[in-house]
């Protein structure tokens, strides 16, 4: 920020996770949920969709801000899970949980998270993803069933959640931690230091 004013930061996201994550970095923020399409074509690649779909919620917030309102900086993200060259989304159900669960034990896993940073002023967009990969411990279904049973995974992309409870199914990453929250910090910060937001001044 160096001396300049720091711009009006805004995270189009509902996530919990994404607010606390943000919250790190010391920044004024304020939150807008992004209400948009999240459907995409099967042929995409996973960096095709969480880039775009972190760009398409971005876009949403940048259309629906006031004209009057001051400048300023929103955040999209997306976040999936990918086994081998299966796309893993929120589970529809308890059963479905079970299910996703079940096919990731004892095997690793991919997680993508796409971020997108879009200037209200200028329109700048940049837009780029991180993965990160992550080993799931051998569980019994008695184990999966009661990690569903306890309700962490309903609105999570690969039904855990590996701040909560899901940590304890997990035996190791590669990569970013924070990306499989939801939101690699690393990342965003150099993004943001390209719109003249330095999370580490002086």
């Amino acid at each position: 920020m160096d001396g300049k004013i720091t711009p009006r930061i805004i995270l189009a996201s509902t996530s919990p996770r994404r607010k606390e994550l943000l919250s790190y970095l010391r920044l004024p923020f304020e939150v807008v949920p992004s209400h948009a399409d999240e459907s995409t074509p099967e042929s995409w690649t996973p960096q095709q969709i969480v880039e775009t779909l972190a760009a398409r919620k971005a876009e949403v917030v940048v259309r629906t801000a006031a004209p009057s309102e001051e400048a300023g900086l929103v955040i999209g993200s997306d976040t999936i899970v990918v086994l081998e060259d299966s796309v893993l989304g929120k589970p529809v159900d308890h059963a479905d949980a079970v299910r996703m669960l079940t096919a990731l034990q004892g095997r690793t896993h991919r997680v993508y998270t796409g971020v997108a940073c879009i200037h209200t002023g200028t329109g700048k967009m940049l837009v780029r993803h991180r993965q990160t990969e992550v080993t799931m411990k051998p569980l019994s279904q008695k184990q999966i069933v009661a990690y569903v049973n306890t309700g962490e995974p309903s609105d999570k992309a690969g039904s855990y959640g590996i701040q909560g409870m899901g940590a304890t199914l997990v035996e190791s990453i590669q990569g970013c931690y924070f990306n499989v929250v939801g939101l690699p910090l690393s990342l965003l910060s150099d993004m943001l230091s390209d719109f003249g937001v330095n999370v580490l001044r002086p």
